[in-house]
């Protein structure tokens, strides 16, 4: 089975024994965080390619050589808000998806932002030793080391099963944020639940999506803008927006630990310049 991941426009790559061998077509003609922090002011297939194996090759992505200590990518990604959670003692763990490995449980601060500061929308992956053995030196759990399935309602249930009550989870549906939240209530936790990867998102999904999210990236997602309320919002070209209060506390914990001047203002929410925003928004 080959690895299956949407990046760059939510273009759908195929990646197998770390080649890249199959490139669709981007849903978003230009990404502004891919314009400032790679230069690419056209997403074309040819790009994406590009792209895909320069993670490969920086990284190790989908192959036994994958670094899973990495730097920070962006200041307010999922991963880098999860990471300052856990090293601030405000999550006990969190329960997100890393290539060939599926779902993962981490407390880890440093593991949990190598995974996932430089992972985009993971569809499907099989299991790659090198990553899962990494993972758990650093002490994850990989939920299935056998077939590397993603599963975050099954990740939470086992976090539960571990004692921990206070979990972040990242998740790419609606519905599985819903379902979340509703056994977060069965099973007496405290969740976090972060949306990810909402490009394509309808209306219906996006709506599902924010009222149960405490958290969301926009992504490129129309959707996703125009139904948000939020209490916090970072960036303003593809902003992450805090939905709950404690949503919110750990959006401006983050803050804490950006290097770089920080204007903090009070003002109605989402702000969204319009020659920001990424083009053919779904």
């Amino acid at each position: 089975m080959p690895h299956i991941i949407e990046l760059l426009g939510k273009t759908r790559v195929v990646v197998k024994d770390g080649k890249v061998i199959e490139v669709g077509q981007p849903e978003v003609d230009w990404c502004p965080l891919f314009a400032k922090i790679r230069g690419i002011q056209k997403i074309t297939p040819e790009e994406v390619r590009k792209n895909m194996e320069f993670r490969i090759n920086d990284f190790g992505m989908f192959t036994d050589k994958r670094r899973l200590e990495l730097e920070d990518f962006v200041g307010f990604g999922a991963s880098e808000v999860m990471m300052t959670g856990l090293s601030r003692g405000l999550l006990d763990t969190t329960v997100t998806a890393c290539e060939g490995a599926g779902t993962v449980i981490s407390n880890n601060p440093i593991l949990v932002q190598g995974m996932g500061g430089r992972m985009s929308g993971l569809v499907e992956t099989e299991p790659i030793d090198g990553i899962i053995n990494g993972i758990q030196e650093r002490g994850g759990i990989v939920l299935d080391p056998s077939t590397a399935k993603m599963d975050p309602v099954a990740g939470v249930k086992k976090a539960a099963e571990l004692g921990y009550k206070k979990i972040a989870v990242t998740v790419a549906f609606a519905e599985t944020a819903k379902e979340l939240r509703e056994l977060e209530s069965e099973l007496g936790l405290d969740l976090i639940i972060i949306g990810v990867h909402t490009t394509g998102l309808n209306e219906g999904e996006a709506r599902i999506l924010v009222e149960n999210a405490d958290i969301t990236t926009s992504c490129a997602s129309k959707s996703v803008r125009d139904i948000a309320k939020p209490l916090a919002q970072v960036g303003t070209a593809v902003p992450l927006f805090a939905l709950t209060q404690k949503g919110k506390e750990l959006v401006v914990e983050r803050a804490k630990d950006i290097k770089s001047p920080l204007l903090i203002n009070t003002m109605p929410l989402p702000v969204l310049p319009e020659n920001k925003q990424p083009r053919e928004l779904k």
